[in-house]
């Protein structure tokens, strides 16, 4: 089952979500080659692609990349800025694929949706003997105070919405289906204005743009208020958010 807070906030966002999530490093192409084995003749699964954001990445390591996402907008609009790639819709618990098909599931930004015993027994179902999982996650640096205000203008909305910081999605690996998880780090930066940086990207986050229109509204004034307020901030037509992509793979068993 795929939660009402991604369905209906992802599925009002699509466009925004494309616009505001800021992209990968460079350096996870290499890391997808020497820790996933990906290259030309692999097949890897791309699960919950959303709108195609690390589906590039993957595309560069010449592997044959399949799309897997469940809601339509999400799909709509990574059909339509990577037409090449077989996007299909799917869930976790239910990718619709043959059994043994793919090298690699790779889930970026998504895994914590997902994350149950039932997911891995899929995935090791679909992945081939002693293939790899990757999961991928961009975390703001909270450390840089504009970025905990923007924390602090989120959290009051967040709900019972799955999310990376909590930890719970480590819950389901308990060494039956897969190996230990093994991390890897990089520093990144989403370089942009701060229309883009800030308020496009966080009017992209689930739980936000399910919001009914008035309190999405009172985010957005939060937001602009922080940027126009903010000496880091104001009066800046470029900005950049610092983030620490954290990688993990391992084994199917």
């Amino acid at each position: 089952m795929v939660h009402s807070a991604a369905i209906q906030g992802f599925g009002n966002a699509a466009q925004v979500y494309a616009r505001g999530r800021p992209d990968y490093p460079e350096e996870l192409a290499t890391w997808l080659r020497e820790n996933l084995d990906l290259h030309p003749g692999r097949t890897a699964i791309d699960l919950g692609a959303g709108t195609g954001k690390f589906t590039k990445l993957l595309i560069q390591t010449g592997s044959n990349v399949i799309a897997v996402e469940p809601v339509a907008a999400m799909r709509a609009e990574l059909a339509a800025s990577l037409p090449g790639v077989q996007a299909v819709a799917g869930t976790a618990e239910s990718i619709g694929l043959e059994d043994a098909v793919s090298d690699a599931v790779v889930c970026a930004q998504a895994f914590h949706w997902f994350a149950t015993e039932a997911t891995l027994e899929e995935l090791h179902r679909v992945l081939r003997p002693s293939r790899k999982l990757g999961l991928v996650w961009n975390v703001r640096d909270e450390s840089v105070d504009w970025v905990g205000a923007i924390t602090d203008i989120l959290t009051p909305y967040e709900g019972d919405a799955p999310r990376y910081h909590t930890g719970e999605w480590r819950r389901p690996f308990t060494g039956r289906l897969f190996s230990d998880l093994h991390e890897t780090r990089f520093t990144h930066q989403h370089i942009g204005s701060p229309e883009q940086i800030i308020v496009d990207r966080f009017l992209s986050v689930s739980f936000i743009a399910a919001l009914p229109e008035n309190e999405k509204s009172k985010v957005t004034r939060e937001l602009r208020d922080l940027i126009s307020s903010h000496p880091k901030l104001r009066g800046r037509e470029t900005i950049a958010m610092p983030y620490e992509t954290r990688a993990y793979c391992c084994r199917r068993v």
